[in-house]
């Protein structure tokens, strides 16, 4: 079994400098005999070296996208202004509170220290790196342009991010007036309504419908509300896995979030901006457009898109223009079309499609705002419907008591 590589750690320490002057800092190093003999090349005597305590924040936390796109962010930044690539990582390390993105960027330093290409190292993390960005770095290595390519690749990925951070906000927002009305509503019923069904069993009349119906239901969520609970959170469990495992269910709820109202128009130009930002980047760094286009289907983000950009593939394969093949699919809009036709003629695709996308990106972010400004009553108008309508059903008995006396 092969030994597991040494990870270097931070250690914080503490010594001289050739004045006799106190100096302290923070270094990377395997071990802190290592890191002393670092100091000393340096005219540092060390008097104490430890390794440094991780953050509670910063310990285990999981790597997300926006850290591999700030990462590629400050190593664009870092080769921009001449500083070797070895020693980018490093810095970069040093400034990384995560420690577990820590130790990816300082596990990409020892793979490229040992001899291999950076997209080369990038390709063995998958998890965090996949086949379109490693394909990016590979372009701007061999054409000598890693640091315009990283800029780039930087840009894309805080683009895509961010859109689909807009994207996740509209989805929330309605799931959270669901669960606000729903945890509300439950309240009222459990704890509220049983007070007022007991002062009614003194009242010997028969109740009105709405009242009665309204204690059926709040006897029925007392003695079962449990039961209620596991069940959603079981239904949910089991439908999270199911969209994991099954390749047909994906697809058909990819088809069925665009036909939603308002949800449906944003996850439609989104993935429009998707496809014109992954397929300008692409492209932009001297890929091929059919092999672009295969980045750009597995980026899609949406079986239909998806769908529509392998067909586009195999078109432009055999021929046909890009924008003809687009406009045959019937799935991207004209102004796209359009766009894309002309940059075609001008000899400036990855331009337009730049373009395109940062139009509809504009379009994903006004909606997105329009529909938080939308929900926002909309929220006080369903929870003002339940709780008003409970209210109505609790003193509908006594209002009429009050006619008859």
């Amino acid at each position: 079994m092969a030994a597991k590589p040494l990870q270097n750690s931070t250690f914080v320490w503490e010594g001289t400098d050739r004045k006799g002057a106190k100096v302290r800092g923070e270094t990377s190093g395997l071990n802190p005999n290592l890191v002393k003999a670092q100091l000393r090349k340096q005219g540092i005597n060390p008097l104490k070296v430890k390794k440094k305590a991780g953050s509670l924040l910063g310990k285990g936390k999981a790597i997300k996208p926006m850290d591999i796109a700030l990462f590629t962010r400050q190593m664009a930044t870092m080769m921009k202004s001449g500083v070797p690539l070895l020693q980018s990582f490093d810095i970069i390390a040093d400034g990384v509170e995560n420690q577990n993105m820590r130790a990816l960027v300082l596990e990409v330093k020892q793979e490229v220290a040992a001899g291999n290409s950076l997209a080369t190292s990038l390709r063995k993390k998958p998890l965090y790196f996949d086949d379109l960005y490693c394909n990016l770095v590979d372009s701007g290595e061999q054409a000598g342009a890693l640091e315009a390519l990283l800029d780039r690749i930087a840009t894309y990925k805080e683009k895509t991010e961010a859109l689909k951070a807009k994207v996740k906000k509209a989805m929330t927002y309605p799931i959270a007036v669901l669960v606000v009305a729903l945890i509300v509503s439950a309240i009222l019923l459990i704890k509220v309504v049983p007070q007022f069904e007991s002062v009614f069993a003194n009242f010997g009349a028969e109740l009105p419908a709405f009242t009665q119906m309204v204690i059926n239901l709040s006897e029925v969520v007392q003695e079962w509300w449990f039961i209620w609970l596991i069940g959603i959170v079981g239904a949910l469990f089991a439908f999270k896995k199911a969209h994991q495992r099954s390749e047909k269910l994906r697809n058909q709820v990819d088809r069925s979030l665009l036909k939603l109202p308002l949800i449906g128009d944003i996850t439609y130009k989104s993935a429009v901006a998707r496809f014109a930002r992954t397929l300008s980047t692409t492209f932009a760094a001297g890929v091929p457009l059919v092999e672009a286009l295969d980045s750009v289907a597995g980026a899609a983000g949406n079986v239909v898109f998806r769908d529509a950009v392998n067909r586009v593939k195999q078109d432009v394969s055999t021929g046909m223009q890009l924008n003809f093949s687009m406009r045959s699919t019937g799935v991207f809009p004209a102004m796209a079309v359009q766009m894309t036709s002309i940059g075609e003629e001008s000899g400036s695709l990855d331009g337009m499609l730049d373009k395109v996308a940062e139009y509809y990106e504009a379009e994903v972010d006004n909606m997105v705002d329009n529909l938080t400004t939308l929900m926002e009553p909309m929220i006080m108008a369903v929870l003002g419907v339940l709780v008003g309508g409970l209210i109505i059903a609790m003193y509908l008995p006594i209002f009429q008591l009050g006619s008859v006396v």
